[in-house]
C-alpha cells in the first residue's frame, strides 16, 4: 500500500506523522470518506467543495488548491491499483506545540489512504439491520457544528459503543430537542406512504453526499421527498428504513427500539433505490486510469 503525506509516498510502515500534530492531540483536522466503483472515483468533486467547507469553518488553510487535492486522490488510487475500493482524506492542523494554539501549528497536513472497506456485514444488506436508540446526543450546532466532518468524532464514537453494548451495529442519535438527526456514522431515511423523509439539515443530519444522491434519485423516480423533523415515533411506524453514507451506501433497516419496521424486511422503495445508487456508481465519477 501506497499513502500519500504531504505530497510523497510512503509504504505502510513508513508512513508517519508527528507526535506533535494537533490532529493526533487535539482532533484539529477535518477528512472525508470517498469511494471508487469500477475505476471511477465517484462524486469526487463535490466530497473536495465538502473538505474546503469544513476547512473554512474551522479556519484550518488549506495546503493545495481543490484540482491539486483532486489530482493527488486520483493519483493515489491509481498508486494501489484501486477499481473498487475507498479513499480516507485527512487535513490536519499540523505539528505544533503543546498547546491548544492553532496559531503553533505552521505547516497542515494532507494523508490519503486508499484501501479497501467492508462497513458492514454482508448478509446484512440483504435482510435488513437492527439499530437503536442511544442516551448520546448529537453535537449542538451552537457547540461542535455537525456539518463540520472534524477528525474529533467522539461524539459518534460514545453513541457507537452503546449500540455495540446492546448488540447492535449502529444507532439513532437524537439532537438536543429530541428530535433524530442521524445515526453514528449515516443518514437515516424513512418512507411513509410513498413518500421519502429525512431530517432536515437544521437537525444535526451531516450534508451527506449519499444521502443527496438517493434524494435525487427517489425524486427522479417520482418519488415525493421532504425533510421534515422526525421523532422515534415517525421512525417505528415508518413503512421502510434505510441507512444512507459513503462507507455503509444503501443498507436496510428493518428493527427499531424493538419495533419491526414495515414488514420486517427490506421494501420495494428501499430495494429499487439500492438498485438505482448501485447503476449510477457503476457509471459515474473522476476516471482513475486513462
Amino acid at each position: 500500500m501506497k499513502i500519500y503525506i504531504d505530497g510523497k509516498y510512503y509504504d505502510q510502515k513508513n508512513a508517519k506523522i508527528s507526535v506533535f500534530d494537533h490532529g493526533l492531540l487535539y482532533g484539529d483536522g477535518i477528512f472525508e470518506g470517498i469511494r471508487a466503483y469500477n475505476g471511477r472515483v465517484f462524486k469526487l468533486k463535490e466530497h473536495i467543495d465538502r473538505l474546503f467547507c469544513s476547512a473554512k469553518a474551522i479556519l484550518l488553510r488549506m495546503p493545495l488548491s481543490h484540482g491539486d487535492v483532486v489530482r493527488a486522490v486520483v493519483e493515489t488510487c491509481r498508486r494501489n491499483k484501486i477499481r473498487d475500493g475507498y479513499v480516507r482524506l485527512l487535513v490536519t492542523r499540523g505539528a505544533g506545540t503543546l498547546g491548544l494554539n492553532p496559531n503553533r501549528c505552521k505547516n497542515p497536513a494532507v494523508i490519503i489512504i486508499a484501501d479497501k472497506i467492508q462497513l458492514y456485514p454482508a448478509e446484512l444488506y440483504e435482510r435488513g439491520m437492527e439499530i437503536i436508540t442511544v442516551p448520546t446526543i448529537r453535537n449542538l450546532h451552537s457547540a461542535l457544528n455537525p456539518a463540520i466532518k472534524s477528525l474529533n468524532y467522539l461524539n459518534n464514537i460514545l453513541a457507537k459503543i452503546e449500540a455495540n453494548n446492546a448488540g447492535c451495529e449502529e444507532a439513532v442519535m437524537l439532537n438536543a430537542e429530541g428530535f433524530v438527526s442521524e445515526c453514528t456514522g449515516d443518514n437515516i431515511v424513512i418512507v411513509k406512504a410513498g413518500q421519502v423523509l429525512t431530517p432536515p439539515l437544521s437537525a444535526g443530519a451531516l450534508y451527506g453526499i449519499t444521502r443527496g444522491v438517493v434524494l435525487e434519485l427517489a425524486r427522479e423516480g417520482g418519488l415525493s421527498v421532504a425533510e421534515p423533523n422526525l421523532t422515534r415515533y415517525d421512525l417505528f411506524n415508518a413503512d421502510e428504513c434505510f441507512l444512507t453514507g459513503t462507507g455503509a451506501e444503501l443498507i436496510p433497516i428493518v428493527k427499531i427500539d424493538g419495533r419491526v419496521i414495515g414488514t420486517g424486511k427490506p421494501g420495494p422503495i428501499t430495494r429499487r433505490l439500492v438498485d438505482k445508487y448501485h447503476a449510477l456508481t457503476n457509471v459515474s465519477g473522476e476516471p482513475i486510469y486513462g
